[in-house]
């Protein structure tokens, strides 16, 4: 939504804005409680889904959360919250750009660093599948692609470039 409005900021910039260009902003509104209800929802909910990702992450692979003899359950959940607080938000806000812009491209870094995309390939896609398990289908509706696109990005393997292979 906000990056929507500063893009069209920009567009109809000395002008006004045509009844199309403002759509967006009367479908955010009627959308309002939609989200406000999800975001309540996901707030109250987080701590169990994560503790259910875990779990199920835990039940298809004991050694998930291990990497060279060390156990990494606890930077798991605080990540795998954090990623959730700032999901929500951008479900919130309907705007999944700036999610992307402000923590996404930041955090996959992290990631690549430490070589963990294929966990959060999977602890997206299975949280997308707990989310449409456990919350009612308008939460998950309004969350689910936010997760999709977290685990999009987080769990991108990059392709080795030949040119500097």
């Amino acid at each position: 939504m906000l990056s929507r409005l500063q893009r069209l900021s920009i567009k109809a910039d000395g002008r006004y804005a045509r009844d199309g260009e403002l759509q967006f902003i009367e479908d955010y509104v009627r959308s309002w409680s939609n989200r406000v209800f999800a975001y309540d929802q996901l707030r109250e909910s987080t701590p169990d889904l994560v503790e259910m990702v875990y779990e199920r992450l835990l039940k298809q692979n004991p050694q998930f959360f291990q990497r060279g003899g060390q156990d990494y359950t606890s930077k798991w959940r605080t990540d795998t919250l954090r990623v959730m607080r700032f999901a929500a938000m951008a479900m919130l806000y309907d705007d999944v750009e700036l999610y992307k812009e402000k923590f996404l491209y930041w955090f996959q870094t992290l990631m690549m660093a430490f070589a963990s995309q294929d966990n959060c390939n999977q602890t997206y896609a299975l949280m997308q599948e707990v989310v449409r398990e456990k919350l009612p289908t308008p939460v998950s509706t309004l969350f689910c692609p936010v997760l999709e696109e977290t685990r999009s990005i987080l769990g991108q393997i990059p392709t080795r470039d030949k040119n500097f292979a």
